[in-house]
């Protein structure tokens, strides 16, 4: 047996692989660069054009480009309305900023339990949280897998709720057959680098609903409005007024340009990405000490990560040992997420352990693989390797 690196011993790797990267060409410098020597820097028209290229993409009628996927989540839920007294039903197994933009709004997350196949959102646990104070659901498609938007459009019709879908790790995955991006009342989008495209920060939301995206238009940009029809006096062409308090959330031309250039790519890196995930499940299937992940019928799922789950009776070791002993073969894993309602924050208000309890088991668990477009089949050979030869070691 090899002595794991951990130890002493030789890594498999000479070089660390990091779980997530961004992928950048010439043509997406060339992109920047001739915005750099344009005349607009910001809030020009490259914006626009990123906007209308990502709603014909996704199959929305209209988009909202802002600075993060956080700003698109505060967006989206001050477009519907969300304040004091509301509840939010929200996942549980996520990054913060979901529940966080419910925060922003005054309202209160209420935090759903996961599906334990999917481990996206459990349907059944939101019906059962819905009260008389719930104004919105905020599902989250988990890795890139839709959540089962149909089954949550019946709740949310039943009980008169808005969907804001947290699509931060599902651009260009699909919904039985259909892109994700039109399902829901808001779909938001994130594009940190580690996500499907990138524009370094930035995130969008799509809609259908014509209301919600002039809500938003305006709230990206201090809640400042230029449209002759909306205001209250006319000075002039020069004249806007500010009707109501809104963020500075913009999108730069700068980052425009990148991200269209990056969306021009986006089937291909979303082709690569399956094509690993495909190289990863036919390697690891049949290790006892690990279950890969399942994905429903109704998806068809972009990966923007991959997330194995530690069968930790049949090991002798827990998965920080696991974790550590992968690093150190330099396989830069990760795990996704703690959930929410356990950070110090949440538990000050009040969120108590126990709250998601299927959700707290599978974070016990898991551990997120490297998975990018960079990345060759030596790259998935040596994470395969890696985890063969720690698992070895540390099998019962």
């Amino acid at each position: 047996m090899d002595k794991l690196a951990i130890n002493g011993g030789e890594p498999v790797r000479d070089e660390l692989l990091t779980y997530g990267k961004q992928s950048i060409d010439d043509d997406d410098i060339q992109a920047v660069v001739d915005v750099l020597k344009g005349d607009f820097l910001t809030t020009g028209p490259y914006v626009k054009e990123f906007e209308n290229k990502i709603a014909e993409y996704v199959g929305a009628k209209y988009a909202v480009a802002v600075s993060n996927g956080t700003a698109g989540l505060h967006m989206a839920c001050y477009a519907a309305g969300i304040t004091e007294g509301d509840e939010v039903i929200v996942s549980s197994l996520t990054f913060a900023a979901s529940s966080n933009a419910v925060l922003y709004c005054g309202g209160t997350p209420i935090f759903a339990d996961i599906d334990p196949l999917t481990y996206n959102i459990d349907v059944k646990d939101i019906e059962k949280k819905i009260t008389d104070k719930t104004k919105a659901i905020i599902p989250v498609d988990f890795t890139g897998q839709s959540v089962d938007m149909d089954a949550i459009k019946v709740l949310a019709e039943k009980h008169d709720l808005v969907i804001i879908e947290d699509a931060a790790h599902a651009l260009g995955s699909e919904y039985k057959g259909e892109k994700v991006g039109s399902q829901a009342d808001m779909v938001e989008f994130s594009f940190h680098p580690v996500k499907p495209i990138t524009t370094a920060e930035g995130g969008i939301v799509t809609t259908n609903n014509e209301d919600y995206y002039e809500k938003m238009m305006e709230f990206r940009t201090h809640g400042i409005t230029r449209d002759p029809d909306k205001l209250k006096v006319d000075h002039g062409p020069w004249y806007y007024e500010q009707q109501t308090l809104g963020y500075n959330y913009r999108l730069t031309d700068v980052q425009s340009a990148l991200g269209t250039s990056q969306l021009s790519k986006l089937n291909n890196f979303i082709e690569r990405r399956r094509g690993i995930v495909g190289m990863y499940n036919k390697a690891l299937k049949d290790i006892e000490e690990i279950t890969t992940p399942y994905e429903a019928e109704f998806s068809n799922s972009g990966w923007h990560i991959y997330v194995i789950k530690l069968n930790t009776e049949k090991l002798n070791v827990s998965r920080k040992e696991v974790f550590e002993a992968l690093y150190a073969e330099n396989i830069g894993v990760n795990v996704h997420y703690l959930p929410v309602y356990l950070h110090p924050y949440y538990e000050e208000l009040g969120y108590e352990k126990g709250l998601c309890p299927k959700a707290e088991a599978l974070y016990e668990n898991i551990i997120t693989l490297p998975l990018h477009p960079n990345m060759t089949n030596d790259d998935v050979k040596d994470v395969v390797d890696a985890m063969n030869k720690v698992l070895d070691y540390y099998r019962k």
